[in-house]
């Protein structure tokens, strides 16, 4: 193959790689902004959790009082 022909084949490879390069960027990106979202919701579904522990907690004591409180009291509370 004659230099020029050579030349031309390089460069001609050279553009599709940096064609091919430019893509892989943007799906590296995508990627990138994807597994960051992904990361955010997986926060979110901890703190959420959390508070629904936390309220879960809150709830139960309430409960508990309410019944002492109708105990000593002498007030019937019904089963539903």
């Amino acid at each position: 193959m004659a230099q020029d022909g050579f030349t031309k084949l390089f460069k001609y490879i050279e553009d599709r790689f940096d064609k091919v390069d430019v893509k892989f960027d943007k799906q590296n990106k995508k990627i990138d902004d994807l597994s960051a979202a992904v990361g955010e919701l997986g926060a979110q579904l901890r703190e959420y959790h959390q508070e629904m522990v936390f309220l879960t907690h809150k709830v139960d004591r309430m409960e508990r009082w309410i019944h002492e409180i109708a105990k000593q009291t002498g007030v019937k509370l019904s089963e539903a």
